[in-house]
Parts: structure tokens; C-alpha cells; sequence
């Protein structure tokens, strides 16, 4: 592998670790924020001015399965940022660029598919899902007009994913920031004025989508660097395409498999009653923060990992390891120290004092069970980082997913009560938890992070 000169010095791989991480991690948050923000407004808007029946349509089944569809290959993208971080990292000119041009491909080809499956076998699945019959005609018009911005959505995506794995977070959250701002002026102006119903709130999206996503082209198009983007080279280079997918799929796999342990876990409380739904709903709206929180440390940590692996600074990993689990398990603290203000929180969203009551309970339980999801988050973004993707799929997939979905499966119909599946949550979390930091301290720390034993991917770097 020939490297060059030429990349920039990289503060990621040379400064000090703590001060990467948060100043790579605010923007991350703030965008976070911001895309959770418009998707809130977007539902007040469509609730307040196009009723009930537009609401259920697009925050209802279509929403799940544009969700399930697309997280695969936001997923898939992730396979991309990590490639392209690595290659940053080692100062490899020629394979950033070759990886930025394959990851564009793979977003434009993602996208066609994407658009394929949401128009003519997603609408399929609506009454399979058993969507209400009043709103079935709404849901297929919603999921209809939202696929025409499929390709918008991966090309932002990506081209966010590849200035993250350069180390750049700044740029894809202000223009993020500016696709909300856009997609709440024209969902004001189309369903409240204009009278489009989910329509209108489908079209407000994909044009909000669609200007963010050229924003970033032509911010790539404009780089001096080898992350610069020549459209006339955008194509699958074979050694790379290899590389992404080899990351990407297993990426991709886990979202699809968090997404119907989400599934499984809804039907459970539905069937719980109406108070038992509304207070998980609550309850979602408070542990959001949480996530956004824990998702963006992960993401700046996936990238401090890939592009110090590309340099081949093994003790640098270590210690950003460390720091990085003390930064999440302060987060998780903090976040527990608001438990004595939950009943104010949640009178926020309702005021019903039975929705209280089992939404405080579920927060009682459920805030201190994350110290035992900061290990499966810590441990898979370092593996992810370094390129190893499989095994935190298969430890996911059978720990939390599998492991939950069982668990429903045989306790909820015999303990027919909240607690039931609560419990799914802490010992799903613990059991793979202790499969990440065996796998990690036995095969990663002592063989591939001191060169003993490195692992051989097909983009190996060092």
C-alpha cells in the first residue's frame, strides 16, 4: 500500500484523546438533536392540521417499514466511513479516494433499490401488518411519494458518512440543521396552507432531503484533499466494494434485527392495554435523550478507532477505549440523576395520573440497566472501527435480539404483566455484555491490538 504525504495533519491521531472525541461528538449530538426535533414537529404538524388518520398514516406501518428498508443500508454505509477512516488514517491517498467513490456508487445503487422495494413490495407488507383499513390508502400514498427521495437520503447519508470518517462532524450537522429548518417551513406550508395531507408531508421530506444531499455534493466536489469527489469517477472499484460490504453487511443486518426486536417488544406492551402503550411511548420520549447521547459518542468513537488503526497506533485505541467507556458511563450517571425529576418530565406528554405511574415505574427500572449496554456499545464501535464486523453482529444478533425475542416469547404469555418485558431488557443486555468483553480482552486487546495475531481483512492496511 502506497502512502502519501500529502493528507493533513490529523488531529484524531495526534491530539489528546479526550478533546477529540467530545469536539468530534457535540456536532454529532446537536445534529442528532435536531433530526429528532424536526421528526416531533413533523408529527405535530400532520396531527394538528391533517388529523388523526394522516398521523397514524405516517408515523404508523409505512414509518416502520421506510425504517426497517433503510436502516439496512444506512448500515451498509457505515461499512463505507469505516473503510475510508482507515485509509485516512494510514495516509493512503489513493484508497481514500478509490473507497469515497465506491461508497458514492454503493449510495446511488442503495437508493435505486431502495426506491424498488418501497414502491412495489413494502405496500404489500401494509396489509400484512394489519394496518387499519381507514388508513391503508394513506400509508401506501405516504410510503409511495416518500421513496422518490430514497436516493436523496442515502446520497446525504453517505457523503455525511464520509466527512465524519475524515473527521470532519462540523459540516453534515449544520447542513442537517438546514434540511430540518426547510422540512418544517414546507411541512407548515403544504399541509397546514397548501392542504396536501400526508402528502404534503412526504413531499416536504424528500425536498428537504434532496437540497441537504446536493449541499454535500458540491462540499465534496469542492475538497483539495483525496476525499475530493469527481463524479466521472464514481464507480465500484473491486478490491474496495469488497471491503465495505464485508463491514456494511453485518452493519446492515444488526439494524434490521434491533428493528424487529422493536417490533416484537411493541406488540408485547400492546398487548398490555392502552395505559401500558401510552406510558411506553412517554417513556420513549425521555430515553431518547439517552441514545442520542450514547449513539453519538459510538459514532466518534468508530472513527477515532478506524483512522488510528489505519496509522497503526495500537496504544492510542486502548486509551481512547478507556476514555471513551469513563465518558459513557458518566453520561450514564448523569442520565440517572434525573430519575427523581421523571413525574415532571413526563407531564410534558400526558397528564393521566395511571400513564404516570407505570411510566415512572419504567424508568425506575430502566435507567440503571443501561450501565450494562455501555460495554456492547463501547466494544462494538472499537470492532467496527478496527474492521472486525462479524462478531459483534452475531454476539447482537443472538444476545439482544434473539435472547429478547425469546424471552417475550415464552415469559409475556405467562407473566402478563410490564415487568415481564422490562427484565428482556437488563438480561439481554448482560449476557452480551459479557460475550463482548471475553471476545474483546482475549482475541482483540492481547492479539490484534499488540500485533501478536492481527486479524486479516481483505482491506488490511498495516
Amino acid at each position: 500500500m502506497e502512502k502519501s504525504k500529502n493528507i493533513r495533519s490529523n488531529a484524531i491521531t495526534e491530539g489528546v484523546i479526550w478533546k477529540q472525541l467530545l469536539l468530534f461528538f457535540y456536532p454529532l449530538l446537536i445534529g442528532t438533536f435536531f433530526e429528532t426535533l424536526y421528526s416531533t414537529v413533523d408529527a405535530v404538524v400532520v396531527g394538528q392540521y391533517a388529523g388523526k388518520l394522516a398521523l397514524s398514516a405516517v408515523g404508523g406501518s409505512a414509518l416502520i417499514l421506510i425504517n426497517l428498508i433503510i436502516g439496512f443500508f444506512i448500515g451498509l454505509s457505515s461499512g463505507s466511513s469505516v473503510i475510508i477512516s482507515q485509509r485516512y488514517g494510514a495516509k493512503d491517498e489513493d484508497g481514500v479516494a478509490k473507497s469515497v467513490h465506491t461508497a458514492m456508487a454503493i449510495a446511488l445503487i442503495g437508493g435505486a433499490v431502495v426506491t424498488v422495494l418501497c414502491l412495489f413490495v413494502a405496500p404489500n407488507f401494509l396489509e400484512i401488518m394489519k394496518t387499519p383499513p381507514e388508513i391503508l390508502d394513506l400509508s401506501r400514498q405516504y410510503l409511495t411519494i416518500y421513496s422518490l427521495g430514497s436516493i436523496s437520503l442515502m446520497v446525504f447519508n453517505m457523503a455525511s458518512g464520509i466527512l465524519r470518517a475524515i473527521g470532519d462532524s462540523r459540516t453534515p450537522t449544520l447542513v442537517l440543521i438546514i434540511s430540518c429548518i426547510i422540512n418544517i417551513v414546507l411541512d407548515i406550508l403544504f399541509v397546514k396552507y397548501f392542504e396536501w395531507n400526508v402528502a404534503g408531508a412526504a413531499f416536504a421530506t424528500i425536498i428537504a432531503q434532496t437540497v441537504s444531499a446536493v449541499i454535500l455534493i458540491v462540499i465534496l466536489m469542492r475538497k483539495t484533499g483525496p476525499e475530493r469527489l469527481i463524479l466521472s469517477k464514481i464507480r465500484l472499484y473491486p478490491g474496495f466494494i469488497k471491503s465495505i460490504l464485508y463491514i456494511g453487511i453485518p452493519s446492515g443486518i444488526r439494524s434490521i434485527m434491533y428493528s424487529l426486536s422493536n417490533i416484537f417488544i411493541q406488540v408485547g406492551i400492546n398487548e398490555l392495554g392502552t395505559d401500558s402503550v401510552a406510558a411506553w411511548a412517554a417513556y420513549a420520549k425521555i430515553d431518547l435523550l439517552y441514545w442520542m447521547v450514547i449513539n453519538s459518542l459510538g459514532t466518534s468513537l468508530t472513527t477515532f478507532i478506524g483512522q488510528n488503526y489505519g496509522a497503526g497506533k495500537y496504544e492510542r485505541i486502548k486509551k481512547g477505549t478507556r476514555e471513551a467507556c469513563l465518558m459513557m458511563i458518566a453520561a450514564t450517571i448523569l442520565y440517572n440523576l434525573l430519575t427523581p425529576f421523571t413525574p415532571t418530565l413526563l407531564r410534558m406528554f400526558t397528564e393521566d395520573a395511571e400513564v404516570i405511574r407505570i411510566a415512572v415505574d419504567v424508568c425506575r427500572f430502566m435507567f440503571p440497566s443501561y450501565f450494562l449496554f455501555i460495554t456492547i456499545e463501547l466494544f462494538s464501535c472499537v470492532l467496527i472501527g478496527i474492521g472486525d464486523s462479524i462478531p459483534p453482529t452475531f454476539m447482537t444478533i443472538i444476545g439482544v435480539c434473539g435472547l429478547r425475542m425469546a424471552w417475550l416469547g415464552f415469559i409475556l404469555p405467562r407473566w402478563h404483566v410490564m415487568e415481564s418485558v422490562l427484565v428482556s431488557y437488563p438480561l439481554s443486555w448482560g449476557i452480551t455484555s459479557i460475550a463482548f468483553l471475553i471476545y474483546y480482552f482475549v482475541k482483540v486487546r492481547r492479539k490484534v491490538l499488540t500485533k501478536r495475531e492481527p486479524v486479516k481483512y481483505d482491506h488490511e492496511l498495516i
